[in-house]
């Protein structure tokens, strides 16, 4: 798939694609100043677009929902010969009692048997991550195990 870069004098960056089936594209404009916007183009008009500004934080929490069901549907995929294996997201939210802790200090594996496989912060995917790995709020963990394993590890990044 193409994405079109075009740079907007004073402004930024324009980066967006056809979607495919459609007279329409989506990107984003990546600000100067460090905004950004979440561009939808009217039917038939790239020109006309619906602007939406995002922060940082929420931009963020946008590239996550979109890339971490992508690295689970994978995962899921290589996994599905193994009985019993399971492949879920768990996410870093506010008020999480390891939001600014370190992996090592959920002892997940030692605790539940599941293996943190990857996380996906910013819309990029950190794979394996090692224990002195600092977990921050809308961090999506990637985790594999099996169901019962799985809950456990969701109560931990909820209550510890």
């Amino acid at each position: 798939m193409n994405v079109e870069v075009t740079q907007l004098p004073g402004i930024g960056v324009r980066k967006d694609f056809p979607l495919s089936g459609s007279r329409r594209t989506v990107g984003v404009i990546d600000h100067k100043d460090g905004t950004i916007d979440l561009i939808v183009s009217k039917p038939g008009n790239p020109d006309a677009t619906d602007q939406i500004p995002l922060t940082a934080h929420e931009a963020t929490v946008l590239a996550n929902l979109l890339g971490a069901p992508q690295l689970v549907a994978q995962l899921q995929d290589e996994h599905r010969d193994f009985s019993g294996l399971t492949t879920r997201q768990l996410p870093v939210r506010s008020g999480s009692p390891y939001d600014g802790h370190l992996l090592g200090d959920t002892r997940m594996r030692t605790r539940t048997s599941v293996s943190i496989v990857a996380v996906m912060r910013s819309g990029h995917a950190i794979p394996s991550p090692g224990p002195e790995f600092l977990f921050t709020e809308g961090d999506v963990l990637v985790v594999v195990g099996t169901a019962e394993g799985l809950v456990a590890a969701a109560r931990i990044m909820t209550d510890g």
